[in-house]
């Protein structure tokens, strides 16, 4: 058997399994910390600060976003930029509804020197992001989620997975995708969680006894679309998993489990 095929069975025993009893028990304390911010199911109120004058010479500035003579921190959460994404797609304003979940993406990080805005720089100046953000969204209404994220695979220098899920996550509020799962956020942090998952699946199933298939397939960075669509499948499945149960809400969305996975631990 070789390294693929090692890869797919141990995916299909996630699939098969999905979370266990220790991460459900994990999720149901979560829960219990954080149900009265969250009480309609999803992470819309889910908020991170920033400091908009670092950002102020990064244009075109979402006019919803705090202005760069705003003094010390602002915040914004993901339903606020889920509206500013909305509403700059309708006028086809793509490089402001980027700006928007890369300062939201970032947070306080972009304040370090060097850091957010100066990386954001890079990827704005890429003459074709425009076209490139556009057929994005495209792609997502006509082909799914998976191909919008094959499309934007290293095609524009410094704009990583981490950063262009997090614009197709948000895209995706306003723009159905075509078939499968909606999009999701996946970074370097949900991809360790899904590491960890994989790893304990594969010692116990004989599949990957050292751990380093999934090692190979949720690395660090620069997942494939296939690695992608894998994560959409297990994070949706996952979330009816939870739902189905006394620890998690009934109504809960999938973008909830995600960040949920994301701020805790079962480990």
């Amino acid at each position: 058997m070789n390294r693929q095929d090692q890869a797919d069975a141990v995916n299909r025993e996630m699939a098969a399994r999905l979370l266990p009893d220790t991460a459900l028990q994990a999720l149901g304390r979560w829960w219990d910390r954080n149900r009265a911010e969250f009480a309609d199911g999803s992470p819309g109120t889910h908020a991170v600060r920033y400091a908009p004058s670092r950002w102020g010479h990064i244009t075109p500035w979402p006019s919803a976003l705090a202005s760069a003579s705003h003094r010390g921190d602002a915040e914004v959460s993901r339903a606020q930029v889920a509206s500013i994404v909305t509403e700059a797609l309708r006028r086809e304003a793509y490089r402001e509804a980027l700006v928007a979940t890369y300062v939201w993406g970032k947070g306080k990080r972009g304040s370090r020197r060097g850091s957010g805005p100066a990386i954001l720089d890079k990827i704005l100046s890429a003459g074709y992001l425009d076209a490139a953000l556009e057929r994005a969204v495209t792609t997502l209404s006509e082909q799914g989620a998976e191909a919008a994220y094959a499309g934007l695979q290293g095609l524009v220098p410094e704009f990583g997975p981490s950063f262009y899920t997090k614009f197709l996550y948000f895209a995706g509020k306003s723009v159905r995708s075509a078939s499968g799962p909606q999009p999701l956020i996946l970074d370097q942090v949900l991809a360790q969680q899904m590491r960890c998952l994989a790893q304990a699946v594969g010692r116990e199933t004989g599949h990957d006894p050292d751990g380093s298939i999934a090692s190979w397939v949720w690395r660090d960075a620069n997942w494939s679309p296939h690695r992608y669509a894998v994560y959409l499948s297990f994070i949706q499945a996952a979330s009816r998993q939870a739902s189905a149960t006394p620890l998690w809400p009934s109504d809960a969305t999938p973008d909830l489990l995600e960040y949920a996975l994301f701020s805790t631990s079962w480990t």
